[in-house]
C-alpha cells in the first residue's frame, strides 16, 4: 500500500527531498509544510499549512492524513525534539532525537563529545563576546584558522581564516549578523590544512549501527566569485568531490562517521538519520570541524540526484534498523552541480515579491530547478526569501555539469538575481594540486596523495625521481600531453636589467598555455637551468617565480636541474627551459582546425607581455634606439623603466580558462607567443580567413613604441608581436557573448573579430569596414574625435573613417552649439555626440577641462577641428600636442576673427589653397601635413572652393597621422615615414616626400 509522506521545511533542500521521495512507487503523496512555489501542486507533491512549530498540531495532522513517514529538514526543529514527540505518538520519523541533534546545534557540547571519545579535532574555545574572542585569537602563538557561528548566526557555517586578522574579522561579521540576539562563536585553532580552502562535506545515512557513505559534496559558502564577499548558507555545490580518494573516504567512514555513531549509541543517544561532518585534511590526518544532522543545503540538491535506488526504501530500512539490507547506491561517472540564485541584498534583508520567469525553459534543458525562497502570487512565481532557486545539472563530468547549470541559470530571470558562475571551478583547480609531497617512496603513508617524490640514487645535484597518481586526479582513461619551451633572448634582456623575478612566470605561461591549446590541463612542471657560474640568489629568485606561477596555473612544480657550463660561457649568462606534462580524458575532443567555420567569432584575451620569441627584434630596436632599459618607459611618466615594461610576464590562462575550454562552447584556442598572425593562423583551416576589429581592444603603449622606433612594417609588427592579445579563441557566434562574459569575470577579454571566407585582398591590409584581415598585415584604428560646431569637413571625415582600410575611427563629435546640422549628421551615422556650450563656463580653462574629460571618457587619441573657432588654452594644447589637427585656408598665423576667407583678400594676401596641420601653441609652417591647392581666384566662389579643398585635404591627412606615416616630432615639425602602403596614387606628393611638404605661399 502506497504511503503518504510529510516533509517539514520550505527550502531547496526540502524540495529536493520531496522530489526524490515522489519518485518512489511506494509513495502515494508527499506533503511539504510549509513548502514553496516549487512544491505547490506539483504532481504527487503539494503544500500544507500545518503549523510546524507546534508538535502537537503536527502529530494530529499526521494522524488525520494517514502520514506514514515524516522527514524533518530544519535542524532547529530537530534540536527542539520534534522527532521525539512524533515517535512517542507512533508516527514514523526519519531524523535524530533531540539529544543526538545537539551534536550540530551546540559547539561546546560537540567538542566535548569528540574529546571524550578521542576523536581528532583542533583546540577550541567558545565565546559570546567578540572582544573576548578577538583577544584570545591575538594572544595565541598559533594561527586561529576556523571561526564557527552558533545561535542565530549558525547558518553562516564555518569561516576558514588564513590569519589571525581574518579570524577576527569573521568574528565581527558573525556578531553583526546576530546583533540584538543571543549569539556565540567557537574559535578553532591550530589547524594546519593541506588544502586550506577545501573543507569537504562528508555525509552518511545511518540506522544507529550501520553507516552508509554518501558521496562527498563541496559547497561554496561565499556570496561572490573567487570565494569573496560575506559568508552565506551556500551559493552552490558539486558532487562528488574528485580529489577525495576512495581510500580516504573509507577512512572517513570507518574512523570518523562510524566512530561517531558507535559513540552516540554508547551514550544512549542512538542516531537514526543523515549525519554530515565538515572535515579538514591536515598533515596529522583528517580533523573534524562541525556537524549537521541533515543533508546540507545546497549539498542535498547535488547528492539526491545521484541516488540510483529508492530513497523511500532506504529511509524505511534505516528506521527499522535494517540499513545493511538496503544500502544506498550511487551513480558512477556522473557529476551534479548546483548553482544557487539569490535575491538582491542576500545574505542580509532581501527583496520579496519579484516575479521569476524562465523556469520552464530551464527545465526543458534537462535541468532540475529546486525552489527555496519562492511563493505563488496570482498564479505567478515570485521571490519570498534570500536563496530563491537551486539550478542543478547532472552530467558525465564536472565541466559539463557546470556548463549546463550555468546555461540554465542564464534562462531564468528575476530582478537583481545574484549568483556565481565559478561553482566547481575550485574543484577543478584543486584536482590538479598535490595534497602532499613526501621524501618517502611509499604512497601508503599519505592521506590523499596525488604526487610524491623521492631522491634518486646516482643522480647529480638537482636530479630526482617523481611519481604522479593520475587516478587521484580524477582521470579514468587519460592521455598525457607534454610541452617544452625556452625563453630565448628575453632572458638576456632580464640579465642586462638584473631582473629575474618575472622570467619564471614567463616560462610557465609559455608551456602551460600551449597545453591548453590541446585542451589538456597541466599536472606538473620541471625546469632546466644552464649557466656559466651559478648565482644562488638569482637561482632562488627564478625558482620562486616558477613556483608561484605553478600555483597559479594549478600544477605541481617538481623542481629543477641546474648545470654549470664550462668556459667560454661568460659569467652570469644562463639559458632556461621548462617542461610541463598535462592530461585529458581520451574521449575529450581536441581543440582543432577542423572545427572553425565561416561566421564564427574570435575572442581575444588581454596580455601586455612581449613574448620571448619577439626579443630578437626587441634587442635590435634597443641597439638603435635613444632609449635604454633603464630609461623611463614610453607613456609611463617616469615611474616605470623600459626594461620593466619589456619584462612584463606573460599571463597563464589555465585555472580560469580550462573549465570554459572544456565546456564544449569553444572550438579552438591558441596563444599568440608566436605573434598575432601566427596564433590566429593556427586556428584556421586553409579555406578560411579572418578579420579583426582593431577598435575592440587597446594596444599597449609598448607595442606602439616598438612599431615606431623599429620602423617596422605592418606585416612585420603583426607577425612578430601579439599586440596586446595573449591568446585567441574561436567560438560559435550564438555562444560568443555567453563565453565572453564567463571569461571577463576572470580577466580582460574582447570580441575582436570573426572567421570569414578568404578576402583575396592582395596588397591591401584591410578587409571590411574598420576591420583588418589576419593575413597579411596589421593596422590599428585610432579613436578620433571631431570638434565641429559647424565645420564642412565632418561629412568627409565620417565617410573616410567608414572606408575599408581606414586607420581612424570616428568615435565622438563635440559641438559648442546645440542643434547644428553636424550633430544630426553624426547621430545618423551612429556616432556619439556631445554639446559643451562655452557660454555656460566661467573661463576658457574650465571649458577646455570639460572637453578634456569627455575626450578621456571616449579614449580619444586624435582630435580634428572642423569649423571650431574657439581659442584653446595652452594647457590643453600642451597635453594634446601632436594629436590635434586643423585646416587653415592661408599662411600661418591663423586668421582670428572667424572670417578667414575674406580677411586675406582685404589685407592684400592671396589664398592659394588649404593646409591641414598640427595645432601648436606657437603656429609653425613646419607642422603642415597636407596641402590641397585652390585653383581660380574668384572671390565670389572662394568660400565654396575652400570648403571643397578642406573636404579633399582633411580625410587623407587624418589617415596619414592615424596610420603612423606622419607625426609631430620633438622639434615641433612634421616627421614622415616612407611606406608603400601610405603613398597616395597620383596626388600623393606630400606622403611620398622625405622632406616636409611645401607650405602655402602668400604674395602681396
Amino acid at each position: 500500500m502506497a504511503e503518504r509522506v510529510l516533509v517539514i521545511g520550505s527550502g531547496g533542500r526540502e524540495h529536493a527531498l520531496a522530489w526524490k521521495l515522489a519518485q518512489s512507487p511506494q509513495v502515494q503523496h508527499v506533503f511539504v509544510a510549509p513548502g514553496n512555489a516549487g512544491t505547490a501542486d506539483n504532481g504527487k507533491i503539494s503544500n500544507s499549512a500545518v503549523l510546524v512549530s507546534n508538535h502537537t498540531i503536527v502529530t494530529q495532522f499526521c494522524k488525520d492524513h494517514n502520514i506514514g513517514l515524516v522527514l524533518v529538514g530544519p535542524e532547529a526543529l530537530l534540536e527542539a525534539g520534534i522527532v521525539d514527540d512524533l515517535r512517542a505518538a507512533g508516527v514514523r520519523c526519519f531524523g535524530p532525537c533531540a539529544r543526538a541533534a545537539q551534536l550540530a546545534s551546540n559547539s561546546s557540547s560537540s567538542k566535548a563529545f569528540l574529546e571524550r571519545h578521542g576523536m581528532a579535532t583542533a583546540r577550541w574555545r567558545a565565546f559570546s563576546s567578540p572582544q573576548e574572542a578577538c583577544r584570545f585569537i591575538s594572544s595565541t602563538d598559533f594561527p586561529a584558522r576556523v571561526v564557527r557561528a552558533r545561535g542565530p548566526a549558525a547558518r553562516k557555517e564555518v569561516t576558514i581564516a588564513a590569519s589571525k586578522e581574518e579570524a577576527c574579522r569573521a568574528v565581527q561579521e558573525v556578531m553583526q549578523v546576530s546583533a540584538g540576539q543571543a549569539a556565540a562563536v567557537t574559535v578553532v585553532t591550530s589547524l594546519a590544512p593541506l588544502c586550506p580552502s577545501l573543507p569537504p562535506q562528508c555525509s552518511c545515512v545511518t540506522d544507529g549501527v550501520t553507516v552508509a557513505s554518501v558521496p562527498p559534496a563541496q559547497p561554496h559558502k561565499r556570496l561572490q566569485e573567487g570565494e569573496q564577499g560575506p559568508p552565506t548558507a551556500g551559493m552552490g555545490a558539486y558532487c562528488p568531490v574528485p580529489q577525495v580518494l576512495p581510500a580516504l573516504l573509507e577512512h572517513i567512514r570507518g574512523a570518523i562517521l562510524q566512530h561517531l555513531v558507535d559513540s552516540l549509541r554508547q551514550e544512549g543517544a542512538a542516531y537514526v538519520g543523515v549525519l554530515q561532518a565538515g572535515l579538514m585534511l591536515t598533515k596529522e590526518g583528517v580533523k573534524i570541524l562541525n556537524f549537521k544532522c541533515q543533508f546540507g543545503d545546497p549539498q542535498c540538491q547535488v547528492i539526491l540526484p545521484l541516488l540510483k535506488n529508492d530513497f523511500y526504501e532506504v529511509i524505511q530500512a534505516a528506521i527499522d534498523g535494517k540499513l545493511c539490507s538496503c544500502m544506498p547506491a550511487w551513480s558512477e561517472n556522473r557529476t551534479a552541480v548546483c548553482v544557487v540564485m539569490a535575491s538582491p541584498g542576500y545574505p542580509g534583508d532581501s527583496d520579496r515579491g519579484t516575479e521569476v520567469t524562465g523556469l520552464l525553459q530551464a527545465e526543458a534543458l534537462g535541468l532540475q530547478v529546486f525552489h527555496g525562497g519562492t511563493a505563488l502570487k496570482d498564479g505567478r512565481v515570485v521571490t519570498s526569501g534570500g536563496r530563491v532557486l537551486s539550478v542543478t545539472a547532472v552530467r558525465q563530468d564536472l565541466m559539463e555539469a557546470l556548463a549546463e547549470a550555468n546555461r540554465g541559470v542564464a534562462t531564468i530571470h528575476f530582478q537583481g538575481a545574484t549568483f556565481r558562475r565559478d561553482i566547481g571551478h575550485r574543484g577543478l583547480w584543486l584536482l590538479r594540486q598535490p595534497l602532499y609531497v613526501s621524501t618517502s617512496g611509499s604512497p601508503d603513508v599519505l592521506p590523499a596523495p596525488h604526487i610524491w617524490a623521492k631522491p634518486a640514487e646516482g643522480v647529480p645535484r638537482g636530479g630526482f625521481a617523481a611519481f604522479f597518481d593520475l587516478k587521484a586526479s580524477g582521470y579514468h582513461d587519460p592521455i598525457l600531453v607534454s610541452q617544452t619551451k625556452g625563453l630565448g633572448p628575453k632572458l638576456q634582456v632580464a640579465q642586462v636589467c638584473k631582473r629575474h623575478d618575472t622570467i619564471g612566470q614567463d616560462l610557465v605561461a609559455l608551456c602551460v598555455n600551449e597545453l591548453l591549446a590541446q585542451g589538456a590541463e597541466p599536472l606538473f612542471f620541471l625546469t632546466h637551468l644552464a649557466c656559466g657560474k651559478l648565482d644562488a640568489e638569482v637561482l632562488e629568485t627564478i625558482r620562486e617565480g616558477i613556483a608561484e606561477a605553478c600555483r597559479s596555473a594549478g600544477c605541481a612544480f617538481l623542481g629543477e636541474e641546474v648545470t654549470e657550463v664550462a668556459a667560454p660561457c661568460p659569467p652570469g649568462h644562463c639559458e632556461l627551459a621548462g617542461f610541463v606534462v598535462g592530461a585529458m580524458e581520451r574521449g575529450q575532443r581536441l581543440l582543432g582546425l577542423q572545427r572553425a567555420q565561416e561566421g564564427d567569432v574570435l575572442l581575444g584575451l588581454g596580455s601586455a607581455a612581449v613574448p620571448g620569441r619577439s626579443f630578437g627584434v626587441v634587442r635590435r630596436i634597443l641597439l638603435t634606439s635613444s632609449l635604454h632599459c633603464s630609461s623611463p618607459a614610453p607613456g609611463s611618466c617616469g615611474d616605470t623603466t623600459l626594461g620593466d615594461v619589456l619584462l612584463t610576464p606573460g599571463k597563464t590562462f589555465s585555472p580560469a580558462l580550462l573549465p570554459i575550454l572544456r565546456s564544449g562552447h569553444v572550438k579552438g584556442f591558441a596563444p599568440t607567443a608566436e605573434g598575432l598572425l601566427g596564433g590566429i593562423s593556427r586556428l584556421l583551416p586553409e579555406h578560411l580567413s579572418a578579420v579583426l576589429d582593431a577598435l575592440s581592444w587597446k594596444i599597449p603603449e609598448i607595442f606602439c613604441w616598438l612599431y615606431k622606433e623599429g620602423n617596422l612594417s605592418a606585416e612585420e609588427m603583426a607577425q612578430t608581436f601579439p599586440c596586446g592579445i595573449g591568446a585567441v579563441l574561436v567560438v560559435q557566434k550564438e555562444l560568443a557573448q555567453h563565453v565572453l562574459q564567463d571569461i571577463q569575470r576572470q580577466q580582460e577579454a574582447w570580441l575582436i573579430g570573426k572567421v570569414v571566407a578568404p578576402c583575396h585582398t592582395g596588397e591591401q591590409d584591410l578587409c571590411g569596414s574598420h576591420l583588418f584581415p589576419v593575413c597579411p598585415g596589421f593596422q590599428h584604428c585610432v579613436p578620433t574625435c571631431a570638434l565641429s560646431p559647424g565645420g564642412t569637413a565632418l561629412p568627409g571625415l565620417i565617410g573616410s573613417a567608414r572606408e575599408p582600410g581606414s586607420c581612424a575611427q570616428l568615435v565622438l563629435v563635440i559641438s559648442n552649439r546645440p542643434g547644428v546640422e553636424e550633430l544630426r549628421s553624426a547621430a545618423r551615422a551612429g556616432i556619439p555626440t556631445r554639446v559643451i556650450d562655452h557660454k555656460l563656463y566661467g573661463s576658457r580653462s574650465e571649458f577646455d577641462s570639460t572637453i578634456d574629460r569627455v575626450l578621456e571618457e571616449f579614449s580619444v587619441e586624435l582630435i580634428c577641428l572642423s569649423g571650431f573657432m574657439r581659442v584653446l588654452s595652452s594647457p590643453f594644447l600642451r597635453k594634446w600636442k601632436g594629436k590635434i589637427l586643423n585646416a587653415s585656408p592661408s599662411l600661418f598665423p591663423h586668421i582670428k576673427d572667424g572670417n578667414a576667407q575674406q580677411e586675406p583678400l582685404e589685407s592684400g594676401f592671396k589664398v592659394e589653397g588649404c593646409t591641414v596641420h598640427f595645432v601648436l601653441e606657437e603656429p609653425s609652417a613646419g607642422a603642415a601635413i597636407r596641402r590641397e591647392p585652390l585653383p581660380g581666384d574668384s572671390e565670389a566662389a572662394l568660400e565654396q572652393r575652400l570648403q571643397e579643398a578642406e573636404l579633399r585635404a582633411f580625410p587623407p591627412a587624418l589617415q596619414l597621422v592615424a596610420s603612423g606615416a606622419v607625426w609631430l616630432g620633438a622639434h615641433g615639425r612634421t616627421c614622415w615615414r616612407r611606406q608603400r602602403q601610405e603613398q597616395e596614387e597620383g596626388s600623393g606628393e606630400a606622403a611620398a616626400a622625405p622632406q616636409e611638404p611645401e607650405g602655402l605661399r602668400a604674395e602681396p
